[in-house]
């Protein structure tokens, strides 16, 4: 088989998983059960492209929050978490593969790079990309740095952002629990930023840092919670390294014989 017509139907494939399990197999049932608040859904475009930037408090923040848009929003991932084994790894890929997400390849230290480009192309395509500029979930709900892979996507594309805030999802589903709490999901988006005055200044990393701060403050703003002025893969790196350490004795010391 040609290898474009391939393509298309692997796409075709998915747009229909996308939203099966949005309108018919899982998203009616979530909209049941954790009955969904929502403040600021219309700050969210009816058209043309948009970053919607997010904290990151909870595994369940990638469900919930594009369930709440009419658009589609399209994250990017780890290639990884489409290609374990098992009925686990098959679970993993096509809960993926149904929201949308596209994987990135992070060998060869092109990561940060490789998703970019990806967001791009979403984004002249017309459509929503959606990030979480911290890079990784919060250590314990507080927000921390924002990388600055969201403004050069912002200042590259033109595209404004919308922030949002999960407010709850780490009550909800709380890191490293696999089942989430049966309680009212509470999201928050905020009024679309435009960075439109810094046109053509991509990779000015003074300007990318001024505009990656002036989102982290609009979601803490929005979210009510605590800003840390570090990043959060730093925090969970120092935590790791602490748990890893034998814990010291508190019996005293043994006397040293004459």
């Amino acid at each position: 088989m040609d290898g474009g017509i391939a393509a298309e139907l692997r796409c075709g494939r998915t747009r229909v998983l996308y939203w099966l399990l949005k309108y018919i197999l899982l998203g009616p049932w979530l909209r049941i059960i954790f009955r969904p608040q929502v403040e600021g859904r219309e700050n969210v475009p009816d058209t043309g492209p948009a970053i919607i930037a997010s904290n990151h408090l909870s595994f369940s923040d990638s469900i919930f929050m594009p369930l709440m848009v009419k658009r589609k929003v399209t994250f990017v991932a780890k290639a990884e978490y489409f290609t374990g084994r098992g009925l686990k790894g098959w679970l993993v890929k096509m809960f993926f593969v149904g929201t949308g997400t596209i994987p990135v390849d992070r060998s060869g230290g092109r990561a940060a790079q490789a998703a970019l480009e990806t967001q791009l192309r979403v984004l002249r395509e017309g459509k929503l990309a959606g990030i979480y500029p911290e890079g990784t979930r919060s250590p314990d709900g507080r927000l921390y740095r924002g990388k600055t892979g969201v403004a050069r996507l912002a200042l590259e594309s033109g595209a404004p952002v919308i922030p949002v805030v999960m407010l709850n999802a780490d009550e909800i589903q709380p890191p490293g629990k696999l089942l989430p709490r049966i309680k009212r999901v509470k999201i928050r988006f905020g009024r679309p930023l435009d960075f439109s005055r810094y046109a053509g200044m991509a990779g000015d990393r003074f300007v990318e840092r001024a505009i990656t701060d002036e989102i982290m403050y609009e979601l803490m703003e929005l979210s009510g919670r605590e800003y840390v002025d570090v990043y959060a893969q730093k925090v969970k790196s120092q935590l790791t390294k602490t748990a890893s350490k034998p814990a010291e004795s508190s019996e005293p010391a043994e006397p040293i014989a004459a």
